[in-house]
């Protein structure tokens, strides 16, 4: 049993509101490292599979990278070199068609649909009384020092989820980098989470989630400012099976060509961490895991950190009420 998070929220309003100290379990999970090499920056080559029979509630945080302090000049531009096989795709130059699914001064949920999406399934999205659909990206934005901020975004077709803290001062905006699927995770030409229904609670920022394979899960916004996201996860039932509720998805070329480089991980009980590179770490058994990088990145350099943690085998509620963006 360790202390692992003692978090201060700041309102809107500048109320301060503490939260209880989170104490991890340190339930094992089996980390599963399936990265393949590759060439080209714009392929999804890394995956990281997360499983264990019991978990039913965990923690993700996307944290800026350590040297985002010192960083001035940023990179997001797509790199197709050493790609084949992405044809450039008249479809896409389509104008999405966008509905605001939720809005007040401080959030808005914003909905896409696209030309078409790779997988047929869309599910029906509830928000309040009303029912969307055909919606194939979900965007969560919050409003900050007079400024619109783009946070988290959802493809509710395969269940490919994206954080990012607010940006560094010094910086304008900042980069968005791997995604992570949170419940039963199948492979479906590549790794999935199979939503068959999704209804969103705005007011407390919680996105509740039906599974294909059977269960329900919700990921809830629990914390945000300029240095981390953090949201909570939590699952029906564990995980049949292989046991996977959740994956990281990313890219690497090289340790300056990725969207995440290295692997670190404390082991259940211990009191030290172990880190090794992204290609040579195979298969271990965490209590809490770390996937980012140590030095710039010519791909998304300012795209955060990964942390999955505070593995559980009860569904409980961290925390007490919905994140509150603060600018410090």
């Amino acid at each position: 049993m360790r202390l692992l998070h003692l978090f201060v929220l700041a309102s809107m309003s500048g109320q301060i509101m503490f939260l209880s100290p989170v104490i991890a379990s340190d339930i094992p999970v089996r980390v599963n490292n399936k990265t393949e090499p590759t060439l080209c920056a714009e392929k999804d080559n890394v995956t990281i599979e997360l499983a264990s029979p019991r978990l039913r509630s965990f923690r993700i945080d996307a944290r800026h990278p350590n040297y985002i302090g010192g960083l001035s000049v940023d990179r997001s531009s797509a790199d197709w070199h050493n790609c084949t096989g992405f044809p450039a795709d008249p479809e896409y130059a389509f104008t999405p068609r966008r509905v605001t699914l939720y809005e007040t001064a401080s959030w808005q949920i914003v909905g896409y649909t696209f030309a078409k999406f790779w997988r047929v399934n869309s599910p029906p999205i509830t928000v309040g009384t009303q029912v969307f659909r055909d919606i194939h990206l979900i965007q969560v934005w919050t409003r900050v020092d007079d400024r619109a901020e783009e946070i988290l975004v959802l493809y509710p077709g395969d269940g490919y989820w994206r954080a990012r803290p607010l940006p560094p001062k010094h910086l304008a905006w900042s980069a968005y980098g791997s995604s992570f699927l949170v419940g039963p995770v199948e492979v479906q030409g590549r790794p999935i989470v199979d939503i068959s229904a999704l209804r969103i609670d705005p007011e407390n920022l919680t996105f509740h989630m039906n599974f294909m394979r059977g269960g329900t899960g919700w990921l809830r916004l629990s914390y945000l400012d300029r240095d981390i996201i953090s949201l909570d996860a939590s699952l029906e039932k564990a995980v049949p099976g292989e046991g996977v509720f959740a994956a990281l998805r990313s890219m690497y070329v090289s340790d300056i060509n990725n969207d995440a480089a290295r692997i670190a991980w404390r082991e259940p009980g211990a009191e030290v961490w172990r880190e090794g590179g992204m290609l040579d770490v195979k298969q271990v058994n965490a209590a809490e895991v770390w996937i980012g990088r140590t030095v710039h990145s010519r791909h998304n350099t300012s795209a955060p950190d990964t942390i999955f943690g505070d593995f559980r085998d009860d569904g409980s509620v961290r925390g007490s009420g919905p994140a509150k963006p603060t600018a410090n």
